[in-house]
């Protein structure tokens, strides 16, 4: 079983990784089976207008994640990856007033995203909660072609086969790649630590290295944080209101040129720390919120977390450097790989703790090891971090990445550093172990009512209506 680091850290665009980067890589991925047609259509007919309808999670929620805005901008070419954030709303708008979509590759095909495009809350996808459709038509409106698929969280995009497949193997793998250290739990992963002699970050080395250089591994990681920092300082410099009508105002310039004042007079503040880790989670949280670039960690609603928790060891540690970036980035992805396969990093599967705890505990293993952790240190930190956001609900207020997630990250990180603390003062002996706390998570999210999934029918999305 292997997840790659790119699988969990992918660079795309905000505002929700299974909302907006999930549906735009699907549209790209039906734009391909169009084009590849491999297919039974009659003879000489050719594809003249496309359409799609979103389900479930994504009915419910698209508007305020950007759902609807991704189908389009994947149906004109455009990927997660690439796409310009200044340019997207262009794109949307020109297609819009053309209702036409001209994808590279393609002829044109007409599409009115008014009447082309639906969400649909009547009829769920059976196959998970974030399911999608994709039809494409001739001339005649005569349907030729239809794909379904599923965003099962952090960008990632299965069709039905391919879910059907998972499910039966019970778990999400990628398939066909054998590596020298496949563990699929922690238990298995401190077992070959112990054996191999090696820390939990240079078994994902050589997991990874088997498939690619070092040169390119390295180049992938340095990347991933580039783009990391990138986003914390772009989230850093804005001021306004965040799209969407909830009208609620970014703060983390605000407050990040009041802790550069207090820095620079020398005031004594004994919540310094944590006050950073907040400000850097708030500053990539405000820029998904926005639509800007941003990095998986695992998601997107948690992106925030993780960086945040990376800069604060470069601010305050001064023993970090660029080998141990890499090193953190490793083992944050080695446990978020155990999460992904064993439960589910997706809000609309498990609630939050999904997605913010998955990332807090990635975060939390990732600083201990940095600091100095043993293998089963590490794994008492990411468990400690899990543990303690289970049973956390997503409820976005107004189906926006917004409240209760730009703060709820802030907490994240300032758990996970928290977690971390407290594993490498003892020697990762511990009652629950991390393989239980991801058992509990997955069944926990099972038994959670759909209204606490990402739903925005329930919690906060509700009550501060309400009030």
């Amino acid at each position: 079983m292997f997840l790659s680091v790119f699988d969990l850290f992918k660079i795309g665009i905000g505002p929700s990784s299974s909302h907006t980067m999930g549906p735009m890589t699907a549209a790209r991925r039906f734009l391909d089976e169009i084009l590849a047609g491999d297919w039974p259509r009659p003879a000489g007919v050719e594809v003249d207008r496309v359409g799609a309808s979103l389900h479930g999670s994504l009915a419910y929620t698209g508007i305020g994640h950007g759902s609807d805005r991704a189908v389009i901008l994947g149906l004109a070419g455009e990927t997660p990856q690439t796409v310009d954030p200044d340019e997207a709303d262009g794109i949307v708008a020109r297609i819009g007033a053309d209702k036409r979509v001209s994808p590279p590759g393609h002829p044109s095909y007409r599409f009115d995203p008014a009447k082309d495009l639906v969400l649909d809350r009547k009829t769920p996808l059976t196959g998970h909660a974030n399911g999608m459709a994709f039809y494409a038509y001739d001339a005649s409106d005569r349907l030729l072609l239809k794909r379904i698929y599923y965003s099962i969280g952090g960008g990632f995009v299965v069709s039905e086969e391919e879910l059907q497949r998972m499910k039966a193997k019970g778990s999400v793998t990628t398939e066909g790649k054998k590596v020298p250290y496949p563990f699929k739990n922690a238990v298995e992963m401190l077992a070959m630590a112990a054996k191999s002699g090696l820390s939990i970050a240079e078994m994902k080395r050589v997991n990874e290295e088997k498939h690619m250089s070092r040169e390119e591994l390295d180049d992938g990681l340095d990347a991933i944080w580039s783009a990391m920092k990138g986003c914390i300082d772009r989230g850093l410099s804005q001021d306004g209101i965040m799209p969407g009508g909830l009208k609620v105002r970014r703060r983390a310039r605000q407050l990040h040129d009041k802790l550069q004042e207090q820095w620079q007079q020398n005031r004594p503040n004994p919540l310094l720390a944590n006050d950073w880790l907040s400000i850097y989670a708030m500053a990539v949280n405000e820029e998904n919120a926005a639509g800007g670039r941003v990095v998986t960690a695992p998601t997107n609603g948690a992106a925030g977390t993780l960086p945040a928790v990376l800069r604060y060891w470069l601010h305050f540690h001064p023993e970090a450097d660029q080998p141990g970036i890499r090193d953190f980035l490793l083992t944050a992805a080695a446990v978020g790989g155990i999460i992904k396969s064993n439960a589910s990093i997706s809000g609309a599967e498990v609630g939050c703790q999904g997605e913010v705890g998955s990332a807090s505990a990635m975060a939390a293993a990732g600083l201990c090891a940095v600091m100095g952790g043993t293998p089963e240190q590490v794994e008492n930190a990411a468990e400690i971090a899990l543990e303690h956001h289970l049973g956390m609900t997503c409820d976005p207020v107004g189906g926006l990445v917004q409240v209760p997630c730009i703060e709820r990250n802030a907490l994240g990180a300032v758990k996970a550093v928290t977690a971390a603390s407290l594993a490498i003062k003892g020697d990762g002996t511990h009652f629950v172990p991390l393989d239980a706390a991801i058992e509990t998570m997955r069944q926990t999210g099972l038994d959670m009512n759909e209204k606490y999934k990402e739903t925005s029918l329930g919690g906060l999305a509700v009550n501060v209506v309400e009030c």
